[in-house]
């Protein structure tokens, strides 16, 4: 940097500069700032506050620092020093948007030297940097490092700057045609891929956004794995992906603040496991070992590409990919995880949806103290059932069951006991109907039961049942009171004009002559007289 602001004030005689930097806490960033300001300090040149504008290293950086100049700077600066090629080729674009020439009017300098000097509007000065080396290097000090063989800690690299049109220099005229045809070779191929990718992913992100269940989801997902055609692909989920609450985030002081689940679980399920050209079964695995075992089956020294799944800080889990036909580095792959990322976003929204849906549908049909039908929840599920039993002329029966002696719990042992009283019933309900029976709570200590097909010897061995199960309860002795219970069954075959209401009132008036018949029965007793035959 310091070479590259030194030829600016030297060969040229710029003297009006700008600076596009990365991130102020970026070391390199922050390295090459001070390079380019001390540089400015020993030749007597000042810089305005406003002529640095700190970026991301990104493209969208350049073209957003240039307006920043255009609106804060007294004049536009002679030159742009740039810590990076990519924010410099955004910027001369944005600069030529405006109507500015490069280098004419406004130079500007890069670094990094990651464009091919014929793929754009103007040859880019820059800072060339043996990046592939230096990757090269990194691995076998890691090799050494591990193998304990012993080596230097640091290896400094040569670096050198490519001084080109942009910052006023001579264009670099190609040599030999054939290096032209080539390049345009690659583009061109380049642009087919992109589009072919562009395609695939346009049609996966619609395809995925339009599932409606998980494993709807996941046949997708299959489908896309095969046509990124990897070695291997593995889509590992948390065991909370798809949770519709928030959880207590265990590091806050007070353990009560409420967050996402933004961590990975203990374990990971693994619903796709694609290993060379086949789809294998995996069963959960600790998210710390990240590939299951199918992965450790081949050859050693096997590369593989490992991407969080998240929407924010809410975690989903990982995907594990080995050479795909879309290359890690570009930026279809990018949009690929995004894609996904996004779509498992809406597919946990609609299935948390779903649940409140069916939630709620349970608190219209469903009683809050039994957990059976309601009287909202027995039409609904009779419904059907009474219109083909008309239609069909088939016998129903429908019995109408009354708790003994609620209040007398309530007012001895409280509401509290009442309510269980009721649920004892319920419970006795769901141990005696097996043969599809449909029964509820039909309000306070009344219960409903609702057959197809039965007759009077069926009716009488369920009373007969639903009578022993009650005295099961009593012999269990887990209760302070004693549970008892009146019934009346109404068996007919219905016909035009009658609902279920009309079985209801008829099985009503049945169980109100046996319950007369419990209080008589009792009164006889206490005075001592005998009971009277019915």
């Amino acid at each position: 940097m310091r070479c590259m602001t030194e030829h600016m004030i030297n060969t040229h005689g710029y003297r009006n500069f700008a600076y596009i930097s990365g991130p102020a806490y970026n070391s390199e960033s922050s390295d090459r700032l001070a390079a380019f300001c001390t540089v400015l300090q020993e030749h007597g040149l000042n810089l305005a506050a406003d002529a640095v504008y700190y970026g991301d290293f990104r493209s969208p950086s350049g073209k957003d620092a240039i307006e920043h100049f255009k609106e804060y700077l007294d004049e536009m600066p002679q030159a742009i020093i740039c810590a990076n090629d990519v924010m410099a080729a955004s910027a001369i674009t944005a600069l030529t948007g405006m109507g500015y020439r490069v280098p004419d009017d406004i130079a500007v300098t890069g670094f990094d030297n990651t464009y091919n000097r014929h793929n754009f509007q103007v040859e880019l000065t820059s800072v060339e940097r043996p990046l592939g080396l230096s990757g090269r290097l990194a691995c076998k000090m890691l090799h050494n490092h591990f193998s304990g063989y012993p080596q230097e800690r640091n290896i400094k690299l040569n670096m050198s700057v490519h001084f080109t049109e942009s910052c006023g220099c001579r264009h670099n005229a190609l040599s030999d045609i054939r290096e032209l045809k080539e390049i345009n070779c690659r583009n061109y191929a380049n642009f087919e891929n992109l589009q072919n990718y562009m395609t695939l992913l346009n049609r996966m992100s619609t395809q995925l956004e339009a599932c409606n269940s998980f494993d709807d989801y996941i046949s997708t997902m299959k489908k896309t794995a095969v046509e990124i055609h990897p070695e291997e692909f593995y889509f590992c989920l948390c065991d909370n992906w798809d949770s519709e609450s928030p959880v207590y985030n265990p590091s806050a002081s007070n353990n009560t603040e409420v967050t996402v689940p933004s961590t990975y679980t203990e374990n990971v399920y693994v619903p796709i496991a694609y290993v060379n050209g086949e789809f294998v079964e995996c069963s959960k695995i600790r998210s710390r070992d990240i590939l299951p075992e199918a992965a450790f089956s081949g050859t050693k020294g096997r590369l593989y590409y490992v991407t969080p799944l998240h929407f924010g800080e809410r975690c989903f889990g990982y995907m594990a990919v080995r050479s795909s036909k879309i290359k890690f580095q570009n930026i279809m792959f990018e949009t690929l995880c995004i894609n996904i990322c996004n779509s498992l976003e809406n597919l946990r929204k609609l299935m948390c949806l779903e649940y409140a849906l069916k939630k709620m549908g349970d608190f219209y049909a469903r009683d809050t103290f039994s957990g059976i039908y309601n009287r909202n929840g027995f039409v609904q599920a009779t419904e059907e059932l009474y219109k083909n039993c008309l239609e069909e002329k088939r016998n129903i029966m429908v019995m109408f069951i009354d708790l003994d002696g609620l209040k007398q719990i309530n007012d001895t042992f409280g509401h509290a006991t009442g309510d269980h009283a009721i649920c004892e019933i319920a419970d006795v309900l769901r141990n005696t109907c097996n043969r599809n029976e449909i029964y509820c709570r039909f309000g306070g200590d009344e219960f409903i039961v609702f057959g197809a097909d039965y007759s009077e010897s069926e009716a009488e061995l369920l009373t007969k049942r639903i009578n022993e199960n009650i005295k099961k309860v009593n012999n269990s002795k887990k209760n302070p009171f004693e549970l008892s219970a009146s019934t009346g069954y109404f068996i007919d075959i219905p016909k035009q004009g009658e609902d279920i209401f009309y079985f209801v009132t008829e099985a009503d008036k049945k169980m109100y002559n046996e319950k007369r018949q419990k209080k008589l029965s009792r009164r006889l007793r206490l005075s001592g007289q005998d009971i009277p035959k019915a």
